[in-house]
């Protein structure tokens, strides 16, 4: 082989050589921004290692360097380059921009942020009656007392059964029995008889009966009405409607001042439900008609079901 053509092989080699290093050098990086322990260092920490970026300050003006932003770099790794921590492989980066969740918050920069309430209150009829009655007596002696209050009582719970419907509810909600007490100016108080007292409450749904039942309660020995309460237990629909609504609001509220300010609302960024009240039971009072000619009327009335929402919207300013 002439030395010429050696000459040749060997720079062909070399030229491969060369070639193969520095297409080598060339990489793409993605990973998470971070501070290094040297002052003014940074390095980009991908899931094969960590690299020192030596050229940081050409990227630090862009207002999405930060920490913890995940970016995408193109450049070339320097392994002749010494650092004094040796933190990570030396790369100087020809690109970099920040990818995924961290590009879409560095356009939704220089937005303005507006935080809006919407209120509603939606009015819905109640679908259940609470009525509490009770049975006082009194007597002499205890015994007495509590014997006549048993048989009045039982006949009260007949009664409510009856009037009320197969689908009422009736239970005891409270029984007391005490003794009467006559108080005298510088005496001791005096017992002079023992009063009973059984409570009885009934919830159903059939709301056209609550005066029969009370009519038929005061026949049947029931001498208090302690309170009727109306209230609407299957609420969902209704607490649905009222939190829409107040949605609705809010964002029309964020869509106004958007217009004002020559702008539109690009996104929401937080929505928040300060809270649904649910209904509250309408109190009402009962005269008891025991003479059976005419029934004790009840009026119903309706419910108010409120809801508050507070929102969050990021507005571009000036777009048309």
């Amino acid at each position: 082989m002439t030395k010429k053509l050696l000459t040749i092989l060997s720079v062909t080699v070399l030229l491969a050589v060369l070639t193969t290093e520095i297409v080598a050098k060339e990489v793409t990086i993605r990973g998470r921004l971070q501070p290094t322990v040297e002052a003014g260092g940074w390095i980009i920490n991908a899931n094969d290692g960590k690299y020192l970026i030596l050229n940081a300050q050409r990227f630090q003006s862009e207002n999405w360097f930060a920490e913890a932003t995940q970016v995408e770099a193109v450049g070339e790794t320097k392994t002749g380059v010494v650092t004094t921590y040796q933190e990570g492989t030396p790369f100087e980066a020809r690109t970099m921009a920040p990818v995924g969740a961290s590009a879409v918050q560095t356009e939704l920069k220089g937005l303005t942020k507006v935080a809006v309430t919407g209120d509603s209150i939606i009015q819905a009829q109640p679908d259940t009656a609470i009525l509490t009655v009770s049975v006082v007596t009194q007597g002499r002696l205890a015994l007495d007392a509590q014997r006549e209050n048993a048989t009045k009582s039982d006949a009260v719970v007949r009664a409510l059964k009856s009037s009320a419907g197969a689908d009422a509810e009736v239970k005891t909600s409270g029984y007391s029995l005490q003794p009467i007490r006559v108080y005298k100016e510088s005496q001791p108080p005096v017992i002079t008889g023992y009063e009973a007292r059984n409570t009885v409450t009934v919830t159903m749904s059939d709301l056209t009966k609550v005066g029969a039942v009370i009519d038929a309660t005061a026949q049947a020995g029931a001498n208090d009405v302690a309170g009727i309460s109306f209230t609407l237990r299957k609420d969902r629909a209704a607490r649905d409607q009222a939190l829409a609504e107040a949605t609705r609001e809010a964002l029309g509220k964020a869509r106004v001042i958007a217009t004002a300010l020559g702008g539109r609302v690009v996104r929401i960024a937080e929505v928040q439900e300060e809270g649904v009240q649910r209904p509250v039971p309408i109190y009402a009072r009962a005269q008891m008609m025991t003479t059976g000619a005419v029934a004790t009327p009840v009026e119903v009335g309706t419910l108010d079901i409120t809801s508050r929402v507070q929102l969050i919207a990021e507005i571009e300013a000036g777009a048309r």
